[in-house]
């Protein structure tokens, strides 16, 4: 590791940086850490030393690849057992606005961050390769922050999007193949009740209620399965009910109130937005197709 590269140690528990902050420690001389919460979220990817890491009561033994993610408002300290080796590794802090940021832009950024929070699992082990090639992003991100080279602000925000991306994937892959059988019960489970409930609230809160996991997990099950969000299933689910209800005489008010949409304004661009034509217009077009209406002879035939 480039010595340049090494940060001196920060005792300070709260960001400068309104986005996130990233530091390499090699610290060779570190003796207590007193427990202590910050209001941003800390990665530490340990590399060295004889040290666990607690959080809360529990108490975690570090090993080279191993990844900890520490959530806001959790108390926690290294406890550092010798000072034979150095304690050696990089530590990531992001902000809670960060994270709501990359959020509104996609849920793959902040999986591990929800997973942590629903689970409560802090430790995340990696392989050598998989290890490796986060230390590489996390020094190319170091080198672009201290260099002053053009558009250093663009590729800043690209190395970040790349190392968090890259941790989120990395985590996904750990935990997916033991959760597929599991997921796919949740989707046929979940599929069902939409099914049976369409009439009622279908909301992700009163979801995540009914099957006692967080909405964020129901909303990658579904997302994973058919590539569609859950509220564009429940949508597409309703507006075939009412296309059927329409064709079936039914008066269009008695229609999107019986299947869930609570005004007409949002069922009419849901209905025109999904079949390219207003209900009225799709009433209308039934009505014209019946036998009764059309002009059929028999010469024709």
């Amino acid at each position: 590791m480039k010595k340049k590269l090494q940060s001196a140690f920060q005792s300070r528990q709260y960001m400068t940086s309104r986005d996130f902050e990233l530091f390499y420690y090699d610290d060779r001389n570190l003796t207590k850490v007193e427990a202590h919460t910050h209001n941003y979220y800390e990665f530490c990817f340990f590399i060295e030393g004889d040290v666990s890491m607690q959080v809360g009561k529990d108490i975690y033994p570090l090993h080279f690849g191993d990844m900890m993610l520490i959530p806001p408002h959790s108390p926690h300290r290294a406890i550092i057992h010798s000072n034979t080796t150095p304690y050696r590794r990089f530590v990531f802090w992001i902000s809670e606005e960060f994270c709501q940021q990359l959020e509104l832009r996609s849920q793959y950024y902040t999986y591990i961050i929800r997973h942590v929070e629903t689970c409560k699992n802090y430790l995340f082990h990696m392989d050598h390769l998989a290890f490796n090639s986060l230390q590489s992003k996390m020094i190319r991100l170091l080198e672009e922050m201290q260099a002053d080279r053009f558009g250093k602000d663009v590729q800043i925000a690209l190395y970040v999007d790349d190392l968090i991306l890259r941790i989120n994937r990395l985590v996904h892959e750990q935990i997916e193949p033991q959760k597929t059988e599991v997921d796919a019960s949740l989707y046929s489970n979940l599929a069902e009740y939409i099914e049976e409930h369409l009439e009622e609230e279908l909301s992700l809160e009163k979801l995540a209620e009914e099957f006692y996991v967080s909405k964020y997990h129901i909303a990658h099950v579904f997302k994973e399965n058919i590539g569609l969000s859950i509220h564009q299933y429940i949508t597409k689910k309703r507006l075939s009910l009412c296309q059927e209800a329409i064709r079936s005489d039914t008066n269009i008010t008695e229609v999107y109130q019986a299947y869930g949409f609570g005004d007409y304004s949002s069922f009419y661009r849901a209905f025109k937005k999904e079949y390219g034509i207003s209900p009225k217009e799709y009433r209308d077009m039934q009505v014209n197709l019946r036998p009764e209406k059309m002009d059929i002879h028999s010469d024709k035939l």
